[in-house]
């Protein structure tokens, strides 16, 4: 049964208390059987079965619950890179989709894939995530935007869960945007993945998501395709308010729905219907800055009881970066939440918004091995002086994935 030891700051980030209260223990120990935490607390307490077992040293370091990505497009084809020189040049989100780019032109990339290049590609950004201390992946198709491509992203994610090491989540994300073959037929493709697409799905996805926004799809086909979803088992999520406010976090109460992503454009009826609703927030700040839009407005949406989860959107258009510490900078810089805030929304508050909260996102006896070694003494250092990568050590399941300096 490993040790982890000589921790200078344990911030555990349990699920109780307010978004800042991350629960830090001082000089702290945690120790694991197999996958699972089995003791944690201050160092000076360990119990004595324990005193024989190997020790990991953490060298005095910060030590958080492994990060949570609660938001991902992870399997694509292509990139587009050309698209981030014409928004620079003043074209819009909305004006490059309707000539032809956007969602449609990852698309036609994605359909063009094998699978095995796609599994390869998402291995590959999986090794860097874990490497920054990423230890679940919420995963979103979206872009094959018919019924074989579609379950053909489904099949990667899942050959993915199966390989690990990270946990993997799949969402449903047919309803990202209409594509081209069904421009004039919106209810036909509406129809087609309400009545195939996510009966295929089944059981292969967790959440069902939707992309309500002009030039995506309206409230009520929305409203269609999440009870389609939970007809067959699937949560609800919703791409929400983000280029405008298009009722999508109302919906998002209405529905239930375990989360809202984007929120840009939030209305105080949308706050209202997510606290009635318990629904998570998700805020995408690299999607923002990539954008240049303003941002979510984290401050009201936490006072008013609104837990904020911190993801990073990682999509070849609008946000381009697995990069989960970058994305927790950016809530502060950007969206005035504290380091603990921002913290907690990549741990418990992520975890929550994918329904895996049981299973991880704090440091608690019975909950996953899942911890994060940083080279800070403190989560305000470890935010306010951003590096490349400042994770000395990843632990997924109690075994050790990534370690960046010698032993």
């Amino acid at each position: 049964m490993p040790v982890l030891r000589n921790i200078g700051v344990l911030a555990r980030c349990l699920p109780a208390g307010a978004q800042d209260e991350i629960h830090l223990l001082a000089d702290a120990a945690v120790a694991w059987h197999g996958r699972t935490i089995s003791w944690v607390g201050p160092e000076r307490d360990l119990p004595a079965e324990y005193a024989a077992d190997p020790a990991i040293d953490a060298r005095r370091r910060l030590v958080v619950p492994g990060l949570v990505d609660c938001h991902t497009h992870l399997a694509f084809g292509g990139w587009r890179g050309d698209e981030f020189a014409l928004r620079i040049k003043g074209r819009s989100y909305q004006e490059i989709a309707a000539a032809g780019g956007g969602i449609a032109s990852t698309m036609r990339k994605t359909r063009e894939a094998p699978a095995a290049e796609l599994l390869g590609r998402c291995r590959g950004f999986l090794a860097e995530m874990a490497a920054l201390g990423v230890t679940t992946v919420e995963c979103k198709t979206g872009y094959g935007l018919e019924e074989a491509s579609e379950l053909r992203l489904l099949d990667v994610y899942g050959a993915l869960a199966q390989e690990g090491p990270q946990r993997i989540v799949a969402t449903l994300l047919a309803a990202h945007v209409v594509p081209p073959e069904y421009r004039d037929r919106r209810a036909d493709y509406v129809a087609l993945v309400t009545d195939r697409i996510i009966p295929a799905a089944a059981g292969r996805a967790a959440f069902c998501d939707v992309f309500v926004e002009e030039g995506a799809f309206s409230v009520a086909e929305a409203r269609a395709v999440l009870r389609a979803g939970l007809a067959h088992g699937m949560r609800p999520k919703l791409h929400a308010d983000q280029l405008s406010a298009s009722g999508g976090a109302e919906l998002a109460g209405e529905m239930g729905a375990a989360s809202a992503d984007h929120l840009e454009c939030i209305t105080p009826a949308g706050m209202a219907a997510m606290r009635a609703a318990g629904s998570v927030a998700v805020s995408l700040p690299i999607a923002t800055l990539y954008l240049r839009q303003p941002p979510l407005p984290a401050r009201a949406l936490i006072d008013a009881g609104i837990p904020v989860a911190v993801a990073t959107d990682f999509n070849p258009g609008s946000a381009p970066s697995f990069h989960l510490p970058l994305a927790l900078t950016l809530a502060c810089t950007m969206q005035r939440m504290t380091p603990a805030e921002a913290l907690k929304g990549a741990t418990s508050v992520a975890a929550r918004a994918i329904g895996v909260e049981a299973e991880c996102g704090s440091v608690e006896v019975g909950k996953a091995a899942d911890l994060a070694v940083i080279d800070a003494p403190d989560v305000n250092h470890w935010l306010y002086h951003f590096r490349p990568n400042a994770c000395r050590r990843t632990i997924i399941g109690g075994v050790t994935v990534c370690r960046h300096e010698a032993p």
